[in-house]
C-alpha cells in the first residue's frame, strides 16, 4: 500500500514496449492531469520482452499520439523487471497474452491480484472475457491500427481514472 507522501503507482504492460503500453501510459498521464491527480498517481509502462529495450516509440504510435498534443520524444522502451510486482500498485496488461504472462511471473497471490486487463475498465468490456478485452498489437498493421488502438485505450480511460480516484481516496483513508 502507498502512503499519502508516495503515488500510487501504474504500470501498463505490452510485448516491447513501442506501440500500446506507451500510448497507453501517455493517455493515461494526460487524463490524470486533467483531472488533477498528477501529483498522486504515476504510470510508466514496460514490455514482456527485451526485443525493443532501448527503442524509441513507434514512429506510427508517435503519429497518433501526436494528433493529440501527447508527445512521445522521451520514451525509451525497457523490459518488465520482476521487482515491479511489489513496487506497483495496479498493473495494466494490454493482451491476454501479458495478462497471462505477468500472472504467471507474480510471485505472489499479493502480485497477481494487481494485474488487470486495460480494457476491463472500458465499461462496454467489463463483464465480457479477458479475451475479449484485449487490445491487438498494431506493429505489423498501418496507421488504421493504431488509431484503432488509441480509441480502445481511449475508451477504458473514464473507468480506469475514477478507479484511481477510489484508490487513492480509499489509501488517503487508510492513512488516518
Amino acid at each position: 500500500m502507498n502512503s499519502t507522501s508516495s503515488p500510487y503507482r501504474v504500470i501498463a504492460v505490452c510485448t516491447g514496449n513501442i506501440c500500446r503500453s506507451p500510448m497507453a501510459e501517455l493517455m493515461l498521464a494526460a487524463a490524470l492531469e486533467r483531472e488533477g491527480l498528477d501529483s498522486v498517481v504515476t504510470v510508466d509502462s514496460a514490455g514482456t520482452t527485451g526485443y525493443e529495450a532501448g527503442r524509441p516509440i513507434d514512429p506510427r504510435a508517435a503519429r497518433r499520439l501526436d494528433a493529440t498534443q501527447l508527445f512521445s520524444d522521451k520514451h525509451i522502451a525497457r523490459q518488465w523487471q520482476p521487482a515491479w510486482f511489489r513496487e506497483r500498485d495496479l498493473i495494466l496488461a494490454l493482451d491476454i497474452d501479458h495478462y497471462a504472462w505477468l500472472s504467471e511471473s507474480a510471485p505472489d497471490d499479493e502480485s497477481r491480484n494487481k494485474i488487470r486487463m486495460l480494457r476491463s475498465f472500458d465499461p462496454r468490456l467489463a463483464e465480457k472475457d479477458l479475451l475479449d478485452q484485449g487490445i491487438e498489437d498494431p506493429w505489423y498493421g498501418g496507421h488504421a491500427d493504431f488509431d484503432a488502438v488509441w480509441h480502445q485505450i481511449h475508451a477504458a480511460l473514464p473507468g480506469l481514472v475514477d478507479y484511481l480516484k477510489g484508490a487513492v481516496l480509499q489509501g488517503a483513508q487508510l492513512q488516518r
